[in-house]
């Protein structure tokens, strides 16, 4: 899984390397890519080491250079900080599933290397005025404790809706904000896909971006609070891929997972009773999405299977 991130990541970091016009954006792209090519070495000589095949992952052959630039204004560190959020999320639970040694301090060294990723990223976007912050709000100056049941009811029809608190607001920023970047990314898609099921699935993915954010907006709305959302990063209007299929379709299963694990967390950690709810509604669209997804990359043979366990029953079968 990581191989496969990795590659993935190389390859877009390739592309807007290609198109960069800015010096900080230039020095933050390539700090990344010798990280990366760093890191892709690195899990190279572990499957050698373990006799086992090197996965295929995506290689030079998923870029098409020389194509106008598809993404606009600071996307780069938009995305690249969207990158950072799932590589943190993924590698710290990876290195809680590892136990050889050698592989638990790979995993704190990619955390690591996420996390500053994310940093320059953020401080930068921040610096252009170009990333929206959560909502401000009054700080409480006493310790109180939750006394009313009803704290914890989104649906009562006799009193009005608790305000929003402040876990709730951040989970919910949080959400609409990863989802601005997937949206232009579905646009752009949408706009190059080669295949026609392919660029269909893409306009799906519009439509499906679209309703998370105006369905969790809503919630930030009714509290007077503006949803985030910023003037960089658009989808300009080229229609040549500089991707081939094959990488679109990964990198939005890879969103659309941390979606689904975002949603997740949102509705676990919400008091409101109508959030897990609708955090679940939403998930009951994502999941077919991703399934379609996944069916149409196994159609065009783009789905590199996992090792797999033994099958002891064919194994002992008389």
């Amino acid at each position: 899984m990581t191989y496969q991130e990795k590659t993935m990541l190389a390859r877009f970091l390739e592309y807007f390397l290609e198109h960069v016009d800015n010096q900080d954006i230039e020095k933050i792209l390539k700090k990344t890519y010798d990280l990366t090519e760093r890191t892709i070495e690195t899990l190279k000589n572990i499957f050698q080491q373990e006799g086992a095949v090197i996965p295929l992952g995506f290689t030079a052959n998923d870029v098409n250079k020389g194509v106008p630039k598809l993404f606009d204004y600071l996307y780069e560190p938009m995305f690249l900080q969207m990158m950072g959020k799932i590589e943190t999320s993924l590698f710290a639970l990876y290195s809680t599933m590892s136990y050889r040694q050698d592989i638990r301090k790979l995993y704190k060294s990619l955390t690591a290397n996420a996390q500053d990723m994310f940093d320059h990223c953020t401080q930068f976007l921040l610096d252009k005025g170009v990333l929206v912050r959560p909502p401000f709000m009054t700080m409480p100056k006493e310790v109180t404790f939750i006394k009313d049941k009803d704290y914890l009811s989104g649906f009562n029809l006799l009193k009005a809706t608790r305000s929003l608190n402040a876990i709730e607001v951040s989970l919910i920023h949080h959400a609409i904000e990863n989802n601005l970047v997937g949206l232009q990314l579905m646009i752009g898609f949408a706009q190059v896909a080669n295949d026609k099921q392919v660029k269909e699935y893409f306009v799906k993915g519009m439509k499906l971006s679209m309703d998370v954010e105006t369905t969790l907006g809503e919630y930030l709305r009714e509290d007077y609070i503006e949803p985030p959302a910023t003037p960089a990063g658009k989808a300009t209007n080229s229609t040549i891929a500089p991707f081939s299929d094959k990488l679109m379709m990964y990198i939005t299963n890879l969103l659309g997972s941390f979606g689904l694990g975002s949603n997740a967390l949102g509705g676990a950690f919400s008091l409101r009773s109508d959030l897990p709810l609708t955090m679940a509604r939403l998930a009951q669209k994502i999941l077919p999405f991703l399934k379609e997804g996944g069916e149409l990359m196994i159609k065009h043979g783009w789905m590199e299977e996992p090792p797999q366990i033994e099958d002891r029953k064919q194994l002992t079968k008389a």
